[in-house]
């Protein structure tokens, strides 16, 4: 028997579709929670970033979040307009920019607080735990470094 070489191009035998589409499932999941923030997921991850490790240069937020600068530029300017996070020329270095949270976006992770554990949960049913969960977000940080890694050569 003839073994069919187009198999590896079935939808269920590809690595990036499930991710993909989990990604999306995962960012509607999201939604009700940040839109009663009036942020967007993308807005989201870059507060995450800026409540864990407060001033950031534009460049450092980029590399923490796999974005290009031209996607983070409008993101951060759209995060400004909202009066989240302050944007200053590093006195240091002119061509730096240097990303502060403002009064109103740090006060705006109290209402994030509890977006994690209700994320976790929701993924939560018979067929997986929250240990699987865990264990599947390792796995996922892994990839993203190799992946990572592969695409800076």
């Amino acid at each position: 028997m003839k073994e069919d070489l187009t198999a590896s191009l079935y939808l269920e035998n590809q690595l990036c579709f499930p991710l993909y589409a989990a990604s999306r499932l995962t960012t509607k999941v999201y939604a009700p929670y940040l839109e009663k923030m009036d942020i967007t997921y993308p807005q989201y991850l870059v507060l995450l970033v800026l409540w864990q490790h407060q001033e950031q240069s534009v460049k450092e937020i980029g590399e923490r979040l796999f974005l290009e600068s031209n996607t983070l530029t409008p993101l951060l300017k759209r995060l400004e307009q909202k009066k989240l996070i302050k944007r200053a020329r590093s006195k240091s270095d002119e061509r730096t920019v240097l990303i502060t949270l403002t009064n109103e976006g740090k006060e705006l992770k109290n209402e994030a607080i509890s977006i994690p554990h209700r994320i976790v949960e929701s993924f939560q049913d018979e067929s997986i735990d929250a240990e699987e969960v865990m264990n599947f977000q390792k796995t996922l940080f892994k990839l993203l470094g190799i992946l990572s890694e592969k695409s800076s050569h």
